[in-house]
C-alpha cells in the first residue's frame, strides 16, 4: 500500500514538473496559493518523501508470483 501511494505521489510530482518544464506553470503553487504558502510546502515535502521511499523500489528483491 505504501508503495503504490508513495508512486502515485511521485507521479503526480513528475507532472507538476513537466508543467513547469513545459508552461513555466506550477499546479500545487497556482492550486494552493504559490510556492510559499504552508499547503504547498507541506505538498512539496510529502512528494518528495514520497519519491525517496520509491528509490528503496530500485534494490529489492523482485519474487515472481505464483498463478
Amino acid at each position: 500500500m505504501l508503495d503504490r501511494t508513495s508512486l502515485v505521489l511521485t507521479i503526480i510530482g513528475g507532472i507538476n514538473w513537466l508543467l513547469v518544464g513545459l508552461f513555466r506553470f506550477d499546479l500545487v503553487a497556482y492550486l494552493f496559493g504559490g510556492q510559499a504558502a504552508t499547503v504547498s510546502r507541506v505538498i512539496y515535502t510529502v512528494v518528495g518523501i514520497a519519491s525517496l521511499w520509491c528509490i528503496s523500489l530500485l534494490f529489492r528483491q523482485r519474487v515472481p508470483v505464483e498463478e
